[in-house]
């Protein structure tokens, strides 16, 4: 799993057909560096998350094919002091 931080959302006018819904957000790695995850749960603009990639993020979608190759599998919880 990669741990990262929400930086913004990716606007789309278009999708190709077998994309589920769901928002597309640009994502600071922890080790350095970004990556686009797709994002089930709604999470909003600095909220620190975990991700999952390949095979495993593909396989979320119960047997349909969709084009994904990073996934927002949780929110992390944080105390902001």
């Amino acid at each position: 799993m990669i741990k990262g931080r929400v930086k913004g959302k990716i606007w789309s006018s278009r999708r190709v057909d077998s994309m589920p819904s769901g928002a597309l957000l640009e994502i600071e790695v922890e080790e350095g560096g970004q990556l686009i995850a797709f994002d089930p749960l709604g999470c909003d603009t600095d909220e620190s998350v975990l991700i999952t990639q390949g095979s495993v993020a593909a396989s979320y979608f119960n047997g349909r094919t969709a084009p994904v190759d990073a996934l927002i599998i949780g929110s992390i919880d944080e105390t902001k002091t």
